[in-house]
């Protein structure tokens, strides 16, 4: 059996609020982002939540990605990249390197093809991925947790989303009483993400099954 489903990303100013979600139908989807990112991360974040879902099942899985970027990240530029300890031609290193080091991951062991479709021109399963995406990134951009959609069933529990609004500030320290001037002085103390490769023009898909 062939599981296929889109994975799209989304950054509000690219950076800013970013969302990242994957695709098959209705009923099996899910969407999660940041409050500061890219459109890459968001791409590639939602190829990671794809395998990573779908990790437990033993089918193929043909993706569809509208990111050159991604595809060709994934099925050109990251052996080499690994090889050279992950460093660029260049020498410089790879940007989002914690997302590719675990897509790398992730990868091991899968029957996977990609395939690249063209964005914004009304591909059913692009579309969905993309205003899944895209409503995630309003929603850190709204100050809002998005929906995080169904998910894959019986994929385990996705890690939870990046909290939208900032932590609460510190509680200031209470006063300290005065001391007795019969009592002896209190003790104190005191506590003491370089530019990627040029995309060349990928084949509009690559194929690991």
């Amino acid at each position: 059996m062939t599981i296929t489903a889109s994975a799209d990303g989304s950054a509000l100013g690219n950076p800013g609020p970013a969302g990242w979600a994957w695709y098959i139908d209705d009923d099996t989807w899910a969407a999660g982002g940041w409050p500061h990112g890219t459109n890459n991360m968001g791409e590639l974040r939602a190829v990671l939540e794809l395998f990573r879902a779908t990790a437990h099942v033993d089918d193929d899985l043909h993706i569809l990605c509208d990111s050159q970027y991604v595809i060709n990240t994934v099925t050109k530029w990251m052996p080499g990249w690994k090889r050279k300890g992950w460093r660029k031609g260049d020498g410089k290193p790879v940007m989002n390197l914690e997302l590719i080091q675990e897509i790398d991951a992730a990868i091991v062991g899968r029957r996977y093809r990609f395939e690249w479709v063209k964005g914004h021109v009304g591909h059913e399963l692009n579309e969905a991925a993309d205003a899944r995406a895209r409503a995630a990134a309003t929603a850190y951009q709204r100050g809002t947790t998005p929906d995080a959609g169904p998910g894959f069933p019986g994929a385990p529990a996705a890690p939870p989303a990046t909290p939208a609004t900032p932590a609460p500030a510190a509680a200031a320290p209470a006063a300290t009483a005065p001391a007795s001037p019969i009592a002896p002085p209190a003790a104190s103390s005191s506590a003491p993400l370089a530019a990627n490769p040029p995309a060349s023009t990928p084949d509009t898909s690559a194929t690991l099954f």
